[in-house]
């Protein structure tokens, strides 16, 4: 037997939980809930931390959190505050017993952890004025003059540098803790905070189990923000704004999800394998640590059985300061598609090395496809064990770096995306197939002979074998590269004096004296045929079919009209000349390392043969992502 509950903010929490007669808090259905269950969520604001205490038990037996169809219903990590006081022309304070926060104070906690580059002493805390977050400053004398003196790292040189002059920088927060209070000043300028809306950063998450294993769980069409959320990386507990802490079969869609103080969605990490040890023992690296992690966690159940195949889809999510969607070993077998992220780390209040819309460690299997990905500091980061990874379909356009592959061995797909960066593409890995893709802007391809990280039996999370990125077995068909005047390294040219055949690379490798130590000076395989050279884009040299016009502009804009975007693209009048094949697991080459094929996760043949648009491709179709490209003026919507 299955039920219905409902909650209302004109409920009572001992009331049945009917439509009649509601519960007041989205807690006390969840105390209830069991798996078949579901649970209605009524238009209003609640100010709560969703902890859901039941598991479904299977795809079919799920607990169910909905929004009413057609009802704004908000989940908020924060409390409104009303009790401000003048202190200072436009600065303003209020005083908070620490009991008001309970066991967690945001305004005590600062951002902490391994890999932190840059923190001047800023904490989870935030203060929102009708909805927009300050910037917190670091004395209370900035709170005074803040455009002039409030300073973020510049990730480009490395710098600090003072905060760009925007309205919204000139709106900051400064907090003292003592034994007893909690004072947060704020300069408000123009507005008076007991007349307008005022919130503060108080829970740490607004949806998040504080047990593991909570399974099958259904999270749709809220509205949540406003969480101190930690620092997340990959070596720590991974906590989001919302996320099903390190367990099996999420479904979490259709949501609007902002404002976390770093990630929001988080499908990672749980503490007992490690918690930012790296940082307070200072005994050992983090890579170190991050592979004590892995075998860690196959010793509590980290498997496909157990852990992970969740399903990210329709979520808006949007300025957050570190990461957009976030996941170490709990990510695997899951899928992300449809989403639009965007303002992921833009603020730059503090900076470290774990920072995208999407960064995920171990990404086993995931496919992300078809989301719209823009304005971030980095688009999405795939480090450490992408194998069986798929990144298809995806829009990148006005981030800082679009896509960066770090220390993976593969097999791994990256297919039919639009990437426009400046800093396109960073590759530091092996082992990956560039397919039909846009690529306008600079590629960075570098080794990683220091860190060997592990590698997988295919499809499972039973480790095979460590390796080193020796550079190369990478595969390129069928893409556009587009240059600039002002990039270099767009193109393939980077590749130039890697052998083209594996028997090529056997017979130069055994040349060479020594076991292992051969294996580092000579380069791997690469596979690359039937692409397209624009705008000053350089080929690989043994590239034997390829279209080149060094001197064509194809003048590519990303167009925005509401929600719909749109793609402008010049091509020349020989485009249609050169036709790329379809790539399947038949043609591309298996991986050199991994010794594995590409395939779809259930390990049958992949064929990748459905363009940007999800149109069918013919068996010979034009290079690109968009199966309808022809020479001249294109115009394309691709979003909306």
């Amino acid at each position: 037997m299955t039920f219905e509950y409902h909650v209302a903010k004109n409920g009572s929490d001992t009331a049945e939980g009917t439509k009649e007669n509601p519960f007041l808090t989205i807690n006390k259905a969840a105390s209830v809930a069991v798996a078949g269950d579901t649970i209605i969520v009524h238009e209003g604001e609640y100010r709560e931390w969703v902890k859901p205490k039941h598991s479904g038990l299977s795809e079919y037996r799920r607990v169910t959190y909905q929004a009413a169809v057609g009802e704004k219903v908000v989940i908020k990590g924060s409390e409104q505050i009303q009790d401000w006081k003048q202190v200072d022309g436009t600065i303003w304070e209020v005083k908070l017993a620490n009991t008001f926060f309970g066991e967690f104070n945001p305004y005590k906690e600062e951002i902490f952890g391994d890999w932190v580059v840059y923190n001047p002493g800023r904490h989870l805390g935030d203060v929102y004025l009708n909805g927009m977050s300050f910037y917190e400053a670091e004395t209370f004398e900035q709170l005074k003059n803040p455009e002039v003196k409030m300073q973020v790292l510049d990730h480009w040189t490395n710098t600090v540098v003072p905060v760009s002059n925007q309205e919204q920088t000139k709106y900051v927060w400064y907090a003292e803790v003592d034994e007893k209070y909690t004072t947060i000043y704020a300069n408000f300028h123009d507005a008076n905070p007991n007349e307008e809306l005022v919130e503060i950063n108080v829970r740490k998450a607004c949806f998040y189990p504080e047990q593991v294993g909570i399974n099958y769980i259904t999270v749709r069409g809220f509205e949540m923000a406003q969480a101190a959320t930690p620092w997340t990386p990959p070596t720590a507990d991974q906590p989001g704004l919302i996320g099903p802490h390190w367990s099996k079969g999420w479904i979490i869609e259709d949501n609007i999800i902002h404002d976390a103080k770093c990630s929001a969605i988080s499908i990672g990490k749980e503490a007992s394998t490690g918690h930012n040890y790296r940082t307070i023992r200072k005994d050992k690296p983090g890579y170190q640590y991050q592979l004590e992690s892995v075998f860690s966690a196959r010793q509590i159940g980290w498997s496909k059985e157990k852990i992970g195949s969740h399903i990210i889809r329709n979520n808006t999510i949007y300025d957050c300061g570190q990461n957009g969607i976030v996941g170490h070993l709990g990510c695997v077998f899951s899928e992300i598609y449809n989403n639009h992220i965007y303002n992921i780390a833009l603020k730059r209040e503090f900076y470290g090395h774990e920072i995208a819309g999407i960064k995920l460690h171990a990404a086993i299997d995931v496919q992300i496809h078809d989301n719209r990905i823009h304005d971030c500091s980095l688009g999405t980061w795939l480090d450490w064990q992408t194998q069986g990874t798929r990144v298809s379909r995806n829009l990148y356009y006005r981030n800082n770096r679009d896509l960066f592959v770090e220390v993976s061995s593969g097999p791994y797909i990256v297919d039919h995306n639009i990437l426009t960066a400046d800093y396109a593409l960073d590759n530091h890995a092996q082992g990956g197939a560039y397919i039909n893709n846009i690529i306008r802007g600079k590629m960075v391809h570098r080794k990683m002979l220091d860190r060997a990280t592990p590698y997988h039996v295919p499809h499972s999370t039973e480790v095979a074998g460590f390796a080193p990125v020796y550079g190369g077995d990478d595969r390129f068909y069928n893409n556009i590269f587009i240059g600039d005047v002002n990039l270099e390294n767009v193109g393939t040219s980077h590749y130039n004096g890697y052998p083209t055949s594996l028997e090529e690379y056997i017979e130069t490798v055994h040349q060479e004296d020594g076991d292992h130590q051969s294996f580092n000076k000579v380069e791997q395989p690469v596979y690359i045929n039937r692409n397209a050279y624009f705008n000053g884009a350089k080929p690989f040299a043994r590239e034997n079919e390829k279209l080149e016009a060094d001197q064509f502009n194809p003048q590519i804009k990303i167009v925005e009209s509401g929600n719909e975007v749109y793609l402008h693209l010049n091509l020349p009048e020989d485009f249609e000349r050169l036709l790329g094949d379809i790539p399947s697991t038949k043609t591309l080459k298996r991986v050199r390392i991994v010794d594995a094929e590409f395939e779809n996760p259930d390990g049958s043949e992949l064929i990748l043969d459905i363009d940007f648009l999800g149109n069918q491709r013919e068996a010979r179709s034009v290079l690109g992502p968009i199966a309808q490209f022809q020479k001249g003026e294109n115009y394309v919507k691709v979003w909306g």
